[in-house]
């Protein structure tokens, strides 16, 4: 193919306003689909809808792709066509306290029954005290009270006639009753009997005897009517607890009893519960047991709902976006209070998690953020994979001993959990947690690029419109979203492609619609748009500049005018920050007799990267390729970046290597007002680079500082001409043939630009033209051979520098600066 001279139609693709049908994006419906993602949006659509354990999604893609926003308002749109869920509620468990009960109920109803039992507490807090001072009570626990009172005094009196006709005395004393002899009718001291005659005194005993079986009797019997009167004042107590609470109760099960028969089932309990404890909403009665200090819910607390979850607000089904998705905002957590130097807890303490909110519905997740807690991840799996969260408390695994802690219900879990993540991410997951493969079946894999069709440029105006809508910014005109769509391009470094990195394109939206602000416009034009490219460029170059700067003042050597055998210009990109840009560098080669083939400079101090290092071991290939056709190639050579100073990397230089290196040993100078990016293959053909938009654009700006001369350009690969979006000064300048692009495919069409002599092709008897380039070059290569043949130099410099290219080390240069590096 011959050398390819650009036109600025070749290196920019323009987007035409003509192409809209609208005046303003204002005119636009709005949209939230998934723009230019038809892969991803399919998966997106499919996990959502197919039933079945483990179908949750892992969206990966580039940062600043827009993952997270599309699927939000994605899922948002989705949600409102959805069911809304079920409330959840935990409330006290009357059999174990420890293990709260978990209550579903149906949207908003749970809130109601929060109220409806304070209302049932409040009541009886009022009404209990009032019933138990009232006269119709008290005259009945009188009543039961004189009844016992009488049954004593009888059953004592029958006592004490029995043991007067014995001759006995019923005496009361502070151990209980007792009984003493009487002699003239009064009681006999202990000492006095000792000096009655024997048989008196076994009589008495005997008689003591009996007395003591009968009073031990009485006592039982006593008691008996003592616990008959508890039992009737529990009785009063119960019957004042029914009437009381009853109808109250009632009505509760009937409002309940249709759509909720677990919250029956848990109002039976309270009824059942009040009856048995009514004393307690008596603030003058004594409780039957000191409590417990460590949780003992008192009624105000026994009867009260703690709603986990109230969906009474929530239109179609939930979607949770967790930023911090540590242990406890995702399952959940245990609340304490300190009381009396210790912790208390109950049921109302427990919180929801985001998996309780999400529950019914869609859980957003960024895996990084996840996986930053071990804790938090493993509970994620543990309760996808059981289908069921049960809120836990973490900090007890890591005690020295164990303490006792609440273990609420599980609540059933039905959801669908979105990772965002990178690629690399997601395959190290995939390959190293078995558990993820199970529970994250879906990939919805995010393209960096779409391909830039009508449709697609349409669906850029589209976004304006929805950022416009969401931001309150001003509508964008057809001129402006032709810009923008430039812009994707230029982000896509792709004429025939655009990003789909929406974060960056956003932000050049925002800064337009102020820049138009600024000027007073009621909408975005295409010049608001170049003055937000060209103001966000100017406020992050400063180093780009500085670094321009020592090259126009001549502290970094790099020529771009005349011509000089062994040396050309390449070029590099650096990234600092959020900002990249292209930067020549000089690239030299030397030639002189010997065999240790081609030395890396840079691989030689370690400043290598091991694509770079790949690079020129390729030119080695070609060499002997091309050359050593009839005989060995003998030759030593050097090649490096001059004044370079940070660690370089990739192979784009290569093909600019292999001119200087041809250039050296053919003495033919090379022109230095051309800048030459592109690798290389072992045959000689010019390969794709990366970057080439930016590296055309920092060589064009060293040119435009010196001043252009109508005769300095890039030569890039032919394959990378669609990568081109240069900047419109530029496209402007090679329109009055103020500077040039040329695309080659081989060494050889590189070689005549930049020489100005034919590279030649080899005759019938395999002989290059003698005033060709190649020509030249093998020639020079002969004469090396033959020097060294003569001079019998021998073989070992050759091994002994050969592990110089070959050899590997993982060594790092010495030095002090912080050096950025340099992707060639």
């Amino acid at each position: 193919m011959p050398i390819r001279k650009l036109s600025p139609k070749h290196v920019r693709r323009v987007c035409s306003p003509a192409r809209f049908k609208f005046k303003t994006t204002a005119e636009l419906p709005l949209a939230n689909d998934i723009f230019g993602q038809p892969r991803a949006a399919r998966a997106i659509d499919f996990g959502v809808e197919i039933d079945g354990p483990g179908f949750n999604i892992f969206a990966l893609g580039p940062g600043g792709s827009g993952r997270a926003t599309t699927i939000e308002r994605f899922l948002a749109e989705r949600a409102l066509r959805g069911k809304v869920p079920d409330d959840w509620g935990y409330v006290h468990n009357f059999i174990d306290p420890y293990q709260p009960r978990a209550l579903r109920l149906p949207p908003g109803r749970a809130v109601a029954l929060r109220q409806d039992m304070q209302s049932l507490v409040g009541h009886l807090e009022i009404d209990v005290p009032r019933a138990f001072e009232s006269p119709e009570y008290q005259q009945a626990r009188a009543r039961i009270a004189r009844e016992l009172e009488e049954q004593q005094r009888a059953v004592y009196a029958e006592l004490e006639a029995l043991a007067a006709q014995r001759g006995f005395a019923i005496a009361r004393t502070p151990g209980g009753l007792a009984i003493a002899p009487l002699l003239e009718g009064k009681p006999v001291p202990a000492d006095a009997l000792a000096g009655l005659p024997i048989e008196q005194r076994q009589q008495l005993e005997l008689t003591g005897i009996e007395l003591q079986e009968r009073l031990a009797e009485t006592v039982r019997q006593l008691r008996r009517f003592e616990k008959h009167a508890q039992e009737a004042i529990a009785e009063l107590d119960r019957q004042v607890a029914l009437n009381l609470a009853g109808h109250v109760v009632d009505a509760l099960v009937q409002a309940y009893q249709v759509d909720c028969p677990e919250v029956v089932e848990y109002l039976e309990e309270v009824r059942a519960d009040i009856v048995e404890h009514i004393g307690e909403f008596n603030p003058e009665a004594q409780p039957a047991q000191p409590p417990d200090p460590t949780y003992a819910p008192q009624p105000s607390v026994r009867y009260q709902v703690n709603v986990l979850v109230d969906h009474s607000h929530t239109r179609g089904a939930p979607v949770v976006i967790e930023r911090n998705p540590n242990f406890m905002n995702l399952i959940g957590r245990i609340e304490r209070d300190v009381r009396f130097g210790g912790t208390v807890m109950d049921f109302t303490m427990l919180r929801a998690g985001a998996l309780h909110r999400a529950n019914g519905g869609y859980l957003v997740l960024r895996a990084k953020d996840v996986l930053a807690d071990p804790i938090g991840w493993a509970g994620l799996k543990r309760s996808l994979d059981s289908s069921q969260v049960q809120i836990d408390d973490p900090g007890t695994q890591f005690q020295m001993f164990s303490t006792r802690t609440l273990e609420p219900e599980p609540i059933p879990l039905d959801l669908k959990v979105i990772l965002l993540g990178s690629p690399s991410l997601y395959h190290w997951l995939y390959s190293t947690d078995e558990d993820f493969q199970k529970l994250f079946k879906v990939k919805a894999d995010f393209a960096p690029e779409m391909e830039r069709t009508l449709e697609n440029e349409q669906a850029y105006a589209l976004f304006i419109r929805a950022r416009c809508e969401e931001e309150n910014l001003r509508p964008f005109d057809r001129s402006a979203v032709a810009k923008i769509v430039e812009f994707g391009s230029w982000l896509a470094e792709d004429q025939a492609q655009l990003s789909t990195r929406f974060g960056g394109v956003a932000n050049v939206i925002r800064e337009a619609a102020y820049w138009a602000g600024k000027t007073g416009r009621a909408a975005v034009t295409g010049d608001d748009v170049r003055t937000a490219l060209e103001e966000g460029r100017q406020r992050a170059n400063q180093t780009e500049q500085l670094s321009r700067k020592s090259i126009v003042e001549g502290t970094i050597n790099v020529v771009t005018a005349g011509a000089v055998i062994g040396q050309i210009n390449g070029l590099s990109v650096l990234t600092v920050g959020d900002h990249t840009f292209g930067l020549p560098s000089r690239i030299t080669a030397r030639t002189y007799l010997g065999r240790s083939g081609v030395v890396n400079i840079e691989r030689e101090v370690r400043m290598s990267g091991r694509i770079h290092t790949k690079g020129v071991m390729i030119l080695q290939g070609y060499l002997g390729g091309q050359y050593a056709v009839e005989r060995a190639l003998a030759l030593s050579a050097s090649l490096g970046f001059e004044q370079m100073y940070a660690d370089v990397d990739g192979d784009s230089a290569s093909s600019t290597e292999l001119y200087a290196l041809l250039s050296s040993l053919a003495d033919l100078p090379i022109r230095q007002d051309i800048a030459v990016t592109g690798s290389v293959d072992q045959a000689g053909r010019v390969q794709a680079v990366g970057g080439v938009t930016h590296k055309v654009e920092g060589f064009f700006d060293l040119c435009q500082a010196r001043g252009l001369t109508g005769t300095q350009g890039v030569l890039i690969p032919t394959t990378n001409v669609r990568n081109l979006m240069l900047r419109e000064e530029i496209v402007e300048a090679i329109a009055a043939e103020c500077f040039h692009i040329w695309a080659v495919s081989t060494i050889d069409e590189g070689v005549e630009l930049l020489t100005g002599v034919k590279a030649g092709k080899r005759d019938a008897k395999g002989r290059f033209p003698p005033d060709s380039a190649h020509g030249r070059v093998e020639a020079r290569l002969m004469q090396i051979a033959e020097l060294l043949d003569k001079t019998g130099k021998p073989a070992s410099n050759e091994n002994k520098n050969e592990g110089r290219l070959n050899g590997s080390s993982n060594g790092k240069p010495n030095g002090s600066k912080r050096r950025i590096p340099r992707k060639v």
